[in-house]
């Protein structure tokens, strides 16, 4: 089945849960990920809004007696909601809608361990991690390492796994935070739930994306649920893209279950309480629900709005000639090329840029450019450096972007991979070609490259940039470089014309 036709038969056929009172007793488990700080609908689809997710979430309760609504990590970052007030609004209207799990994903960490401490010590949800050891950092009094709900008289056990923390979360930004390996953890916590705390079923909510939950999930013993997340994959019944129930190491299914991104789904999972079956769906969060959203809840955003609106819609930065989506080639290469325009005037004879994608967090529009889309799109505290690098690392740096199917390298540059095979993670990929305008890369030569402080620090696994020697680095964010870049340096007053050519491409 199509992805989009998947989509078409999830939103025709999913409504609201209604409640027959002849069946029999059932749990109903409502779950979100990765929302990444989206309080409006996401531009480009229209779907998600936190007040949209409201609607589904009272609807359940008041059709339901037992719901139990969940979020597995990266509720932060994406919006200026996140930029401008640090988590504040995310963590009010998910105690507004009353969350009973939360875990930890990798971008609570992006203002540190103890701004994670100071948002998330009122929040009234239960917050788990399971193999994290958290001795010694502020999170320690605030983190249990599971939690059982019982209704009807069976217990249901809950763990959290979240993700190893380096190569993917800044360093400097999880001081104290001791990851532990997730099957093992898993494992563990499953025996204990079971044989200890006497649950009838195990739920393991994750952060670690669909691949690791697939080795998760074949490896483990006595867990029957998998609610991942990070990976912003869709992940449900009648899937052709996507796994979703796996034979544990005993032979027994767990099912895997995954929600995307930006709250523009909400998970149902029903567990029947008599025979202990299990089924799940997703619910579409679109405008269908919007003449029934809480004002209330409305009203708890206003204070906060202003600032929002005043750079999304009142602090013209520049043009461009199309829209540049998210996930497009354009968005990706103009990034790039702009981060090699400023690492050019920050050092001389620089060769080439690289940027990740993941970097990139929304697209930005045809027509008129405001200061707030383009701080949405590169939000992270990064900062543009210039380094240093034998043609030989620089290749490794290559093959780690072909093992995450690309990323962005700047004008002249082509990149000729293999991507790699799922099975394997994608670590048997291989590096065709790679050239710098025409000439291909030499192993021996040192090369001069301009990117990010969280790659040249090993972030995103590009582990090969760490052996490299820092030339120059800037003293702004990137987003306040790309911005004086657009008012007063070489963009201004130009319109952006967008290239689309694929510069890092399969074979």
């Amino acid at each position: 089945m199509k992805y989009t036709s998947l989509i078409t038969v999830i939103a025709t056929t999913i409504a609201l849960t209604t409640w027959n009172a002849a069946t029999a007793e059932r749990l109903v488990i409502l779950h979100t990920n990765d929302t990444h700080s989206q309080i409006e609908p996401d531009e480009d689809s229209n779907l998600g809004g936190i007040y949209r997710r409201g609607v589904i979430v009272d609807s359940v309760r008041n059709a339901e007696k037992n719901v139990l609504l969940i979020d597995a990590g990266d509720a932060v970052q994406g919006s200026l909601y996140f930029n401008l007030y640090g988590g504040k609004v995310e963590q009010m209207l998910m105690d507004y809608m009353g969350y009973d799990i939360r875990i930890l994903g990798n971008h609570e960490f992006d203002n540190g361990a103890d701004s994670i401490a100071t948002i998330m010590a009122p929040v009234r949800a239960e917050l788990l991690s399971s193999n994290y050891n958290l001795e010694g950092s502020a999170l320690q009094p605030l983190f249990k390492r599971y939690s059982v709900r019982e209704y009807c008289g069976k217990r249901i056990g809950i763990m959290a796994i979240n993700i190893d923390p380096e190569g993917i979360i800044a360093k400097g930004r999880y001081e104290h935070v001791e990851y532990i390996d997730d099957v093992e953890t898993a494992n563990v916590m499953a025996w204990w739930l079971r044989n200890i705390e006497g649950c009838d079923v195990v739920v393991a909510v994750t952060h670690i994306g669909y691949l690791s939950d697939l080795n998760l999930a074949s490896r483990s013993k006595g867990i029957d649920i998998i609610i991942g997340g990070h990976s912003h994959d869709l992940v449900v019944p009648g899937s052709s893209k996507f796994q979703w129930k796996v034979p544990n190491a005993e032979g027994k299914d767990v099912i895997i279950t995954q929600m995307k991104s930006k709250g523009r789904y909400v998970g149902e999972i029903y567990i029947d309480l008599d025979d202990m079956s299990i089924s799940n769906h997703a619910i579409v969060v679109d405008s269908r629900l919007d003449a029934r959203i809480d004002s209330a809840m409305v009203r708890l955003v206003e204070p906060y709005r202003a600032g929002v609106d005043s750079l999304m819609t009142r602090t013209p930065v520049g043009k461009s000639k199309r829209a540049m989506a998210q996930d497009s080639p354009e968005l990706l290469n103009w990034a790039t090329d702009v981060v090699l325009q400023l690492g050019s005037e920050m050092a001389a004879n620089v060769d080439m840029a690289i940027l990740n994608k993941g970097g990139l967090r929304r697209g930005l529009p045809a027509g008129t450019i405001h200061e707030g889309q383009v701080i949405c799109t590169l939000p992270f505290e990064n900062y543009i450096q210039v380094i240093d690098i034998k043609g030989s690392d620089l290749l490794d740096a290559f093959y780690v972007m072909a093992c995450a199917n690309g990323n962005g390298v700047s004008k002249g540059v082509e990149i000729s991979y293999i991507p790699g095979t799922k099975e394997k993670e994608y670590k048997d990929a291989q590096v065709v070609s790679a050239s710098i305008n025409g000439k291909p890369i030499d192993p021996e030569r040192t090369y001069r490259v301009a990117t990010i402080n969280y790659l040249v620090d090993g972030g995103d696994y590009m582990e090969p940039l760490t052996h490299s020697t820092l030339v120059a680095s800037s003293e702004h964010v990137v987003y306040k470089d790309i911005l004086e870049y657009l008012r007063n340096g070489k963009g201004r007053n130009k319109t952006i014309k967008p290239d689309g050519i694929v510069r890092m491409h399969t074979n």
